[in-house]
This record gives structure tokens, sequence and C-alpha cells, in this order.
């Protein structure tokens, strides 16, 4: 079966069931962080610094990651605010790990978003 692109599935989703806006926010995440700074000709500023060109720089490395990751987030996904990123302990030596947390924009009960990354060495970023 053919994967179908975001906006073939959001047209033809039910009118009377909103889109799950958490789920949509973790799917814009991941491909915002999967993206690398220049990668994107519309929008030079979409998407994070190279984990791979950041190697040899560590352990400074994991603040201008976290960094990125955070002024990245805040620029491009308009449904958070307050935006936080945290680097956290991960299984897996060659990689770093993030938990971002947020709030939705205009949810009345302060809902908090919160994710966590993880870099891999090859640079792909997972996002749960």
């Amino acid at each position: 079966m053919a994967s179908r692109g975001l906006l073939s599935r959001l047209a033809s989703a039910d009118p009377s069931r909103p889109v799950d806006e958490v789920h949509s926010i973790v799917g814009n995440l991941r491909a915002l962080l999967n993206t690398r700074l220049g990668d994107s000709m519309a929008a030079r500023g979409f998407g994070v610094v190279d984990f791979v060109d950041l190697i040899h720089q560590f352990p400074s490395a994991a603040q201008l990651i976290q960094r990125s990751i955070r002024d990245t987030i805040a620029e491009y996904e308009p449904r958070l605010r307050n935006v936080r990123v945290r680097l956290v302990d991960s299984t897996d030596p060659l990689s770093l790990a993030f938990e971002v947390s947020a709030r939705m924009v205009g949810d009345k009960r302060k809902g908090l978003v919160r994710v966590r990354t993880e870099m891999s060495q090859g640079g792909r970023v997972k996002v749960e």
C-alpha cells in the first residue's frame, strides 16, 4: 500500500473529527528535527545543526544542539510556546537524547507537550 502525504490525509479526514493536535505537533517535530540547517530552500533557518558536523566538539556540542533544537522549535512550531530542551541519559553511548517540553498555545488547560528525541550517530532523530 502506498503511503499518502500529510495534505491528502488531512483533506480526506472526517471534518466532524478534529485532527489530533498533539499527534500533528509530534509529526511536525519529526520533520523539523530531521531536517538540517540549509536543506530547505524556502526557509534557510528551518532545521537543526547537523549532529555529524559537531561530533568532534563534545561535550560542548551537546549545548549547541540543545540550543538549535529549542530555537528551531520556537521559530517553526507556532502551536508551542515556552519551549525547553534538556539533555537526558541515553542507553546508546553513540547517541544524544533530549527531552523537549512546551506548552500548547491556546490550550485553556495549559496542556504540556513532552517528547523525547534521540539523535543517532548517523544524524537521524527519533521523536517519541
